[in-house]
């Protein structure tokens, strides 16, 4: 057996907050509206941070959490799709911002909200070749890029920020257990590209991905506990992508999981796509949740549409 654990953990978000009350001022749509239907208040808006910005800040958060220099580095996967340009990718820029070593394997992943479960899984594997031991996640989403003000369904929902986590690959450790899956739907939840004229902009049936996403979390947490061979009560936290409340309290409902065992921080961040689970991972840590020994079942879904859950432990 052989597998990855959490050393350390940071966070970034943008100076910027964004108000429910601010966004009545330009939109047809009011606090109440917002609260009850998603459970946000707030959100971050990048004005002079850059996506890379975001990435350095956090990661560097991370590798002195961890104890880690940048030298000790062997791969950075930075899971987004936001970046600032669309190539270098956004990883490469990490590397440039930290100094990481030229040898370090460095590359961005695109699988939306999830997109922090494919890259620790991803690195995973990366480190189990890698030199060097030690590698970096990075979630980060400038989403505020891509906001279209004249949908009041989606514009309220969104925020930039980043997290990251340094993560250690040792022989003796526990496969984190990932479960990871897709089914290719361009109509339901996702960004415009290239194909279309205007402006890049979020897209969203919220109806449909409501009951998408209620199905695919207790999925996910089927299939980790089942190919980990555990029970939910041997999970010390529970972390969930931050895209609606609702989603996580009926998850919670469903399990049986005390109030002490998973955490809320959206009505703080809004919905921040691939950089929402480390944000939380992020606080628990800082907050002591989580930490030395902990058995942590992470659930992410999203755009493409994609999936994931995994199982990972803090060294």
């Amino acid at each position: 057996m052989s597998g990855i654990k959490i050393r350390g953990t940071g966070r970034f978000a943008p100076a910027k907050i964004v108000t429910n009350d601010d966004l009545a001022k330009i939109v047809d749509t009011n606090d109440e509206w917002i609260t009850t239907r998603t459970g946000i208040k707030t959100r971050h808006h990048c004005t002079t941070e850059t996506h890379t910005d975001m990435c350095v800040n956090a990661a560097r958060q991370a590798l002195e959490n961890a104890g880690i220099s940048p030298e000790d580095i062997g791969a950075c996967v930075v899971a987004t799709f936001s970046s600032d340009y669309l190539s270098p990718s956004a990883a490469c820029m990490v590397q440039r911002g930290l100094g990481l070593p030229y040898d370090a394997v460095c590359f961005d992943l695109n699988a939306a909200c999830s997109g922090f479960l494919f890259a620790i899984h991803t690195m995973e594997c990366l480190l189990a070749q890698a030199p060097r031991k030690y590698g970096l996640v990075i979630g980060a989403e400038m989403l505020s890029r891509f906001i279209n003000w004249e949908d009041r369904g989606t514009c309220v929902l969104f925020g930039d920020g980043a997290g990251a986590a340094v993560v250690e690959w040792r022989e003796d450790y526990p496969s984190i257990h990932a479960v990871l899956g897709c089914h290719g739907d361009p109509d339901m939840l996702g960004v415009t590209g290239s194909a279309h004229p205007e402006p890049a902009h979020v897209f969203m049936n919220g109806q449909a991905t409501f009951k998408f996403a209620v199905k695919a979390v207790p999925y996910c947490i089927d299939q980790v506990l089942e190919k980990a061979a555990m029970s939910i009560e041997d999970v010390d936290f529970f972390v969930f992508h931050q895209a609606n409340a609702r989603i996580i309290d009926l998850a919670a409902k469903k399990y049986h999981i005390p109030p002490e065992k998973y955490y809320k921080n959206i009505q703080k961040y809004g919905n921040t796509s691939a950089a929402s689970i480390p944000l939380v991972i992020s606080e628990l840590h800082d907050l002591g949740k989580v930490g030395p020994g902990s058995r942590v079942l992470v659930v992410g879904f999203g755009g493409g549409l994609t999936w994931g859950g995994a199982l990972v432990e803090f060294a």
